[in-house]
């Protein structure tokens, strides 16, 4: 059993749906991490989940995802939250205007730490390339001009209540084997 901390709803589902017939129980303290500024999650994470463990006495999860485009140097990166809550996807598109090389990639970091104990990250990716423009009402905030390798469409043209992204269930998954080899 560990304590998730977000406050995002959509992680708390997706957390659930990925752990589904685990048999891992979590409770959720709604609230939000303090962020470490970092080009890598995984730090991010970590350090996170130190300062909550230690703070509550108990093993806690945290996670980080963001969008890394190669054209901008890796940004958004990790505040792809803050950027998102700044200009959005249409923000995020017009930095991308003219550019044909759109590759980038998601990641998603889960940082684990139980009291007294060193944390432990568990990252899942997923390449893809920007959209053009925005397309599909799906999913939530980059999943509409993310389009994975081997599909034409956005996450936000195809995600569907139930659906976790690839990058996050891989994070998941990892945390799942490490707690129940």
């Amino acid at each position: 059993m560990f304590v998730l901390i977000t406050g995002n709803e959509e992680k708390i589902r997706e957390f659930q749906l990925a752990l589904k017939g685990s048999g891992i129980r979590f409770d959720v303290l709604r609230g939000e991490k303090p962020e470490l500024r970092s080009d890598e999650p995984c730090e991010i994470v970590k350090v996170a989940a130190k300062t909550f463990a230690e703070k509550l006495g108990k093993p806690v999860v945290v996670e980080d995802s963001g969008l890394f485009i190669e054209a901008l140097k890796g940004f958004p990166g990790t505040c792809t939250r803050y950027i998102h809550e700044r200009i959005g996807n249409n923000g995020i598109l017009k930095l991308m205007k003219g550019i044909k090389k759109r590759r980038c990639r998601y990641k998603s970091a889960v940082g684990y730490c139980e009291a007294g104990k060193e944390p432990i990250c568990f990252l899942g990716t997923e390449e893809g390339k920007v959209a053009e423009k925005e397309r599909g009402k799906g999913g939530w905030g980059q999943d509409p001009i993310f389009i994975p390798n081997g599909s034409r469409m956005t996450y936000g043209e195809t995600r569907k209540t139930g659906d976790v992204n690839k990058f996050r269930r891989e994070a998941i998954l990892k945390l799942g084997q490490f707690l129940n080899p």
